[in-house]
């Protein structure tokens, strides 16, 4: 299954007469895109989501509450397995997830990445090519729209605590993020 910013992205690139690195003509190319989308929607995704939601958005800022430390300490290590799968796997030696082009399997990546990187991780930090990579997706997207796509979730801190009526209806929905 398919996020729908995925599924709209993939829309797109069909149906507009996008340059063809976005999502490639080529069969084994765009495998190779679809094969990125497929993971990250079950693995990157739900660790860079849970590390943001438990390090810094919803339960320190939002909810007002703390995770537990190895809660926290847990979720960190899958993200890191995430990220070592995200370069060994995907970009291996070559300067986007797909190919030698920008793909949208890059424009995915980075933004699930800003995440974490939102709630003070140092996802890039001590890897060098995942740094890299960042610094050629910005490159070939632009550093001002980069830094608009991504501004909003870089203000999470900026979230009002919530009212406490909300506080309780949520606490049992987001339960999942604790595990």
């Amino acid at each position: 299954m398919l996020l729908p910013s995925v599924a709209i992205l993939l829309y797109l690139s069909r149906k507009y007469e996008v340059p063809d690195h976005w999502y490639p003509q080529d069969l084994q190319a765009r495998a190779r895109v679809d094969e990125y989308l497929a993971w990250q929607h079950t693995a990157l995704r739900s660790s860079c989501t849970r590390a943001m939601w438990q390090k810094q958005m919803m339960f320190p800022v939002f909810l007002g509450e703390q995770v537990p430390p190895e809660t926290l300490a847990s979720t960190l290590a899958e993200l890191d397995r995430c990220l070592q799968l995200l370069e060994d796997k995907f970009l291996k030696d070559q300067d986007f997830v797909a190919g030698p082009h920008i793909s949208v399997a890059d424009l995915v990546a980075i933004t699930e990445l800003m995440h974490p990187v939102s709630a003070g991780c140092q996802v890039f930090r001590s890897r060098p090519k995942l740094a890299a990579w960042r610094q050629r997706v910005e490159a070939e997207v632009g550093k001002d729209l980069f830094q608009e796509a991504h501004a909003a979730v870089m203000k999470v801190e900026d979230l009002p605590p919530a009212d406490p009526a909300i506080k309780e209806k949520l606490k049992p929905s987001v339960q999942c993020l604790l595990q």
